[in-house]
């Protein structure tokens, strides 16, 4: 009980200490730097983003001893979900963070819930390490969870949103287990620390009350659907456009010449956004609130509202190719609510429809591209306030996904939780193999197997072999029953043996043996090289005893 009680603590220290951290984050780059960067002449705030750009590359790239630091950050949190030689280090977060307030800060189109779920992670990755008496085997992640889950609450100041994003985002279709209370616990205490240190309430899709009171009948569900059907259509595109921005960033290009010509791209895209809309609708998260109002307005065309679409989703690749740090997360909410509109624009139900389906799109872009639906429909509920879009969104939500296919925004998501069984069972087949080989030539009598190597070594089955020592097939005891024993002297092992066996090569898996294994009926497998010759042999015991050691040796 004891221990229970002091776990539980633990929690709520990660939830509080995640929302101090993310509150300082929040206070320095939206009211320090990126509302005094809005507020620049238009030609200064032009430039910003580039500058910025620049900034965070040469930081993250020279600032620790000169070892080039990634500008990952909620894929981190995911890629140490599933990887455990990945751990996350606290020593890099202040140059991710640092680097995520420069990018957003000044005006980049990504959000700072990549860093604050970096952060929250991190934290409880390092409280863990403190608190190993407290969390051994499987339960170190759970502070993991739980620090993502305490990052997207504060910086959304969403709690519910937290807990179910941290759970859903490491797989495309399932949700991690045995963190929910963690992640509840860290998610709360993250939220009040938040408030109480920030002291501000700027949520980024908020809308006011007159615009909630929003019912919804056939038409609206039909056109939630419409709204599902595209963003899911779209979030695939756009995650293909990811992959490709995450190739440049990671590539051997020169990184100076990247970040020079990312700088250029978004520079030109401020100044296009400047002149078509009169507003820097190409900085930052939602550039102050200016992009949300924008797009809401009636007032607007539909082809301007395209090219709004176009030049975020090339303002937030250019930003990632380039090496900015800052996370995806309002970028695929600002791009559902651009579409949203579009069919909003559309069908024209009315007025009422200009503000019901932005927020339906929000859901289905942001549910599809980080295979996340049931954080995306409280995201909107919580970030709006308005329950009457929970239905709707779940229509569009179930729409997107069906249509996105296997495609997501995160390259470490996995498909499914798989038990550990199944994940021993994906090893490769060197893992469980043995180099000493039972063989017997193909010209031997039937006497040398059996007295040699059967009642000597206790082995019931041998590799046959050529002069070569190529794989020819298997031999077993059972086979040589049925000669008579006065003929094995002059019967060989080639004429009784079972030749229709195809030999395990180096790439096959510990699951791929044992499907074979199965089929040919034998517990002695063979396993060649590239050229054809006998290089080691796998048997049932083999594998059980590798999964019982590997369980054993279990640290999570």
């Amino acid at each position: 009980m004891r221990n229970r009680l002091l776990r539980f603590a633990t929690y709520v220290v990660v939830g509080a200490v995640t929302g101090f951290i993310v509150a300082v984050v929040a206070v320095l780059t939206e009211k320090v730097l990126l509302e005094r960067v809005l507020h620049l002449p238009p030609w200064q705030r032009m430039i910003a983003p580039a500058l910025g750009l620049w900034g965070a590359v040469l930081m993250l790239r020279w600032a620790d001893a000169g070892r080039r630091l990634s500008p990952s950050t909620s894929e981190e949190y995911i890629r140490a979900f599933h990887d455990r030689s990945h751990p996350l280090r606290y020593r890099d977060l202040p140059l991710r963070l640092t680097a995520g307030i420069v990018t957003v800060g000044t005006g980049g189109a990504v959000g700072l819930e990549g860093p604050s779920i970096y952060a929250g992670a991190t934290a409880g990755n390092a409280i863990q390490r403190l608190a190993r008496r407290l969390f051994r085997n499987r339960e170190g992640y759970a502070l993991l969870v739980a620090g993502a889950a305490a990052g997207v609450s504060a910086i959304f100041q969403a709690p519910a949103t937290g807990v179910l994003f941290a759970l859903e985002a490491p797989y495309r279709s399932d949700l991690g287990r045995r963190a929910l209370l963690p992640a509840l616990l860290s998610s709360a205490s993250s939220y009040v620390t938040y408030v109480l240190v920030a002291d501000f309430d700027d949520r980024p899709f908020e809308i006011g009350t007159e615009m909630v009171r929003v019912g919804f009948g056939r038409q609206e569900l039909l056109g939630a659907a419409v709204v599902g059907a595209l963003c899911g259509l779209a979030a695939a595109a756009f995650c293909r456009v990811l992959q490709a921005a995450k190739r440049i960033q990671a590539s051997q290009r020169p990184w100076w010449l990247v970040a020079l010509c990312g700088g250029g791209v978004l520079v030109g895209l401020a100044a296009l956004s400047e002149f078509l809309f009169d507003a820097p609708l190409s900085l930052g998260p939602t550039a102050e609130g200016q992009l949300v109002s924008w797009s809401l307005d009636p007032d607007q065309s539909l082809v301007l509202l395209g090219v709004l679409l176009a030049v975020r989703v090339l303002a937030t690749s250019t930003v990632l190719a380039a090496g900015g740090v800052g996370g995806v997360f309002i970028p695929l909410a600002v791009f559902g609510l651009i579409v949203g509109r579009l069919v909003g624009g559309w069908i024209e139900l009315g007025p009422e429809s200009l503000a019901f389906f932005p927020f339906i799109g929000v859901a289905a872009f942001l549910a599809a591209g980080y295979r996340t639906p049931l954080a995306a429909v409280m995201f909107v509920a919580e970030s709006t306030g308005a329950p009457a879009f929970v239905v709707p969104a779940l229509v569009a939500v179930a729409v997107s996904q069906v249509l996105i296919g296997n495609s997501s925004v995160s390259q470490y998501q996995r498909d499914s939780r798989t038990g550990h069984l199944e994940r021993r069972l994906e090893m490769p087949v060197n893992s469980a193999m043995s180099t000493d080989v039972p063989t017997v030539s193909i010209d031997a009598p039937l006497a040398d197997f059996v007295w040699g190597i059967a009642l000597r070594r206790k082995q019931l089955e041998a590799m046959v072999v050529g002069p070569a020592q190529e794989f020819l097939g298997v031999i077993r005891l059972s086979d040589c029953r049925e000669v008579d024993r006065n003929e094995w002297m002059s019967v060989t092992c080639g004429e009784v043996m079972t030749a229709n066996i195809e030999p395990a090569r180096p790439s096959w898996t510990l699951r791929e043996v044992t499907e074979a294994m199965a089929d040919a009926q034998i517990e002695l497998y063979p396993v060649v090289d590239s050229g054809g010759r006998i290089a080691g042999v796998v048997t049932e015991n083999a594998i059980v005893k590798l999964v019982d050691f590997l369980n054993e040796t279990q640290t999570r």
